[in-house]
């Protein structure tokens, strides 16, 4: 029988440059002569023999070439199945399946959507999947590479050569795809991508599901379908349970910093482990959410997560994919909601990622005007490519869907609205209008949105925007950008140096506090003490205060008091709580032992029942967002360093009466009333337990005839030195 295949296309297949291996390897029948031919590639083997999967042997291959070249002429026979039984050049014998005889597990649909920029759930297709094809397991994977010359996907099982299983183009979607029988999960995996420039590249899996530990680099095969989940009512009753007029009271965590353990704190706790501790805490503490830093993979660990290299694979730090399930399933069973920070804006330049991916500039901008963040030196995504687009898309999608994350928190979303964002003159490119709005980024982010509320019911995203873009969290119907929530960076800036002011000066300043109220209601806010204002030289949020020892913490107290009865969903960070003394440090574990002492542990007591009062009364957290929701009652008291106003509920006769006095004198004070009643203090931050001093409002205060403040009617009441109080009206 003639030889049907060239001697170019032979080397092509050896050397790796083939652009069709599919079309040489495998079982394939001759048009004219109905010739079946039977070709390999296997390098390091003494011999391939061609096995009827009923047992007959159809004989030994031809080896063609040295280098491990095989073929076999059949003649005109029918279809059947085989296997291979392959000699290594150590002279072991075992059976393998014949990797090019399996079909595609990418089929019709799935290249149009892909094509098109509309596979929201592409990580069902794309990177590593466990399954069974014509009753052989293996590992189906694919990955998009439009302009590669070759794909690969290397590992131990192939001696990590990339001219062995080289996959199969899908020409109309750039993407590549091959199934590889007789491994399984756990299996470690990179793809070797040849540019057209013939460099070799070797990128772990844009959609990868877990990773080796760092430093290491390389993908790990998981299948995500075996946790089961137990969290049905929480899933259920979410859509109810997290909506605007709910309590929102955030705990921010950093996963590798909140608890430590070894000697000395050198370990991190596990997914698992975590679950044991801070679920507890969290409950005890009366937060309604968790928000963690990014959880997705990242190579530097000082990076904080921000630096993400794997858009769908849960780092590898503390565990597998299923231990991160089993630590949220652990939140939500105790009724408590997860958000998680998701980094869309940018990417790192670790020549594992997704740089310069298959040789061209496939998911950043190729001009550095657009596609460099120079603050951070990583890349931007092209948001204006559909592949990308939806690549990000499906990432949000992916982790509420697997995960059950209830909320997605978008870091440095101005960076990605504003094409001169931290740039100079001459070093950005304007839209094509003429300005400095990213139009790609915009659709992208509404596009996002508009997913995750249609698919995702009761899920929610916030974005970390900094400037005064308007309408960051109205619908896009409105012309917004789509997001539940906006944090309210300008409110957090001028209430911190506001109180980190001494007292006596505290008056010529006064505006920092009040003028939150003039836009407070233009989003849905929250009020955020975050892992940003506690690091890079910024100190605790303990050393911001003022004063000696006891006045730092009488500050802190009373400053968390008008955060938790101010407008707006609450966020604080780790250590905030406690009032650590020292500044974050994404190294080490919290200092826990300050709780032994009683300031400190005054004012985690002081925390958590500021979370038990607001979470109690509707008037702190049912009208947020609106105007209706609050009333001042004095704002204009800069002498005296006091503000006083009025929280509501839906219902107007719920209402709650705060009075902040922000400097270290006990004052009597008379003040307006809207209502003619008795009202209870139920709430202070000068209480003992809280290692304040103790100067409180005993028994009912009585309202009385004659108008005080613009309001009919008032009362005289017992303010602590620099505190925060609350009054209930009791009828």
């Amino acid at each position: 029988m003639e030889n049907l295949l060239s001697k170019e296309e032979m080397e092509a297949i050896i050397n790796g440059d083939h652009g069709n291996v599919f079309a040489v390897l495998g079982i394939h029948k001759d048009k004219g002569s109905k010739q079946v031919f039977i070709r390999a590639y296997e390098p390091k083997s003494n011999s391939i023999e061609v096995i009827k999967n009923d047992g007959t042997s159809l004989g030994l291959m031809t080896k063609l070439d040295d280098r491990g070249f095989y073929q076999i002429n059949l003649g005109a026979v029918e279809n059947f199945a085989y296997h291979f039984r392959i000699e290594n050049d150590k002279g072991e014998k075992f059976n393998q399946p014949d990797i090019y005889s399996f079909p595609a597990t990418i089929g019709d649909i799935d290249v149009y959507l892909l094509s098109e920029g509309n596979h929201l759930e592409m990580y069902k297709k794309l990177g590593a999947h466990v399954m069974e094809i014509n009753g052989v397991k293996g590992v189906a994977f694919a990955v998009w590479a439009p302009n590669a010359k070759r794909v690969s996907v290397i590992g131990n099982f192939n001696n990590w050569d990339g001219r062995v299983n080289v996959m199969r183009k899908h020409p109309t979607c750039g993407v590549w795809d091959i199934f590889i029988p007789n491994i399984g999960e756990g299996e470690i995996y990179k793809y070797e991508v040849k540019t057209q420039e013939n460099y070799i590249l070797t990128k772990a899996d844009p959609v990868g599901f877990w990773s080796e530990i760092r430093p290491k680099t390389a993908s790990v095969v998981y299948d995500l379908n075996h946790y089961n989940w137990n969290d049905d009512t929480w899933m259920q009753n979410r859509e109810e349970t997290c909506t605007f007029d709910k309590p929102m009271s955030i705990y921010e965590v950093h996963l590798g910093s909140w608890r430590r353990k070894g000697k000395n704190g050198e370990e991190f706790l596990n997914y698992r482990e975590m679950a044991d501790y801070l679920v507890p805490y969290v409950t005890n503490m009366g937060f309604t959410h968790v928000e963690f830093l990014p959880l997705a993979e990242h190579p530097l660990d000082c990076s904080w997560g921000y630096q993400v290299i794997g858009m769908f694979a849960p780092t590898s730090r503390f565990g597998t994919p299923d231990d991160l399930r089993y630590m949220i399933d652990k939140f939500h069973q105790a009724g408590i909601a997860i958000i998680m920070d998701w980094v869309p804006a940018h990417f790192p330049k670790d020549a594992h990622g997704l740089i310069e991916f298959d040789g061209t500039h496939l998911y950043e901008h190729a001009d550095p005007r657009k596609g460099e963040h120079l603050d951070w030196g990583t890349k931007i995504y092209n948001y204006g490519r559909t592949e990308v687009c939806n690549f990000l898309c499906a990432s949000a999608l992916y982790w509420l869907k697997e995960y059950h994350i209830d909320g997605l928190r978008v870091d440095a979303v101005a960076s990605m609205l504003y094409l001169d964002y931290s740039r100079k003159n001459g070093e950005w490119i304007p839209n094509v209008y003429g300005g400095n709005e990213n139009i790609e980024a915009i659709a992208f982010l509404r596009k996002m949105n508009e997913l995750v509320y249609s698919q995702c019911k009761g899920a929610n995203t916030c974005a970390e925007e900094s400037t005064a873009w308007p309408m960051v969290s109205r619908p896009t119907s409105m012309g917004g950008l789509g997001f539940g929530y906006k944090w309210n960076m300008g409110w957090m800036n001028d209430t911190l140096r506001y109180i980190s002011h001494e007292p006596i000066h505290r008056k010529y300043h006064h505006g920092m506090l009040t003028f939150g109220l003039l836009y407070a209601f233009n989003e849905n806010f929250i009020l955020p003490i975050s892992h940003d204002e506690v690091v890079h030289g910024k100190g605790s949020m303990l050393s911001k205060m003022p004063g000696d020892e006891w006045q730092k913490f009488a500050n802190l107290r009373a400053y968390y008091g008008f955060m938790f009865t101010h407008p707006g969903k609450k966020l604080l960070f780790q250590g905030c709580e406690f009032g650590q003394d020292w500044e974050w440090n994404s190294e080490e574990s919290l200092r826990w032992h300050l709780l032994q002492y009683p300031m400190y542990k005054g004012m985690q007591n002081c925390v958590r029942d500021l979370n038990l009062m607001y979470r109690g009364n509707p008037a702190f957290y049912e009208v947020d967002f609106d105007y209706r929701g609050f009333e001042w009652i004095e704002h204009s008291n800069a002498d005296d360093s006091i503000i006083s106003y009025i929280r509501k509920a839906h219902n107007p006769a719920d209402y709650m009466v705060v009075i902040c006095n922000f400097t270290p004198v006990v004052r009597q004070h008379k003040m307006g009333m809207i209502e003619k009643c008795r009202f209870q203090e139920i709430f202070n931050s000068d209480d003992k337990n809280y290692w304040g001093s103790g100067v409180k409002n005993k028994g009912m205060i009585e309202a009385k005839d004659g108008e005080w403040d613009c309001k009919p009617y008032n009362i005289e009441v017992t303010v602590p030195p620099l505190s925060t109080i609350v009054l209930k009206p009791i009828r």
